[in-house]
């Protein structure tokens, strides 16, 4: 699936071709994400608060 969002790497995506990671895309009232290396797949989407609090959650881990 492509969509017109414009999609962002993870800043931990890796060494070398550097494919190894999600990309986001930031809408106003959603999240989207999908798998760098096969974006064509599927595209899970979250209500905004709910994915700031899981990435919140990550980074005090």
């Amino acid at each position: 699936m492509t969509t017109s969002d414009t999609w962002k790497k993870s800043s931990h995506s890796g060494g070398g071709d550097g494919n190894a990671c999600v990309e986001v895309a930031r809408r106003p009232a959603r999240i989207s994400v999908r798998d760098s290396k096969v974006p064509d797949r599927g595209v899970l989407t979250f209500p905004g608060p709910a994915f700031t609090a899981f990435v919140d959650a990550l980074k005090k881990n």
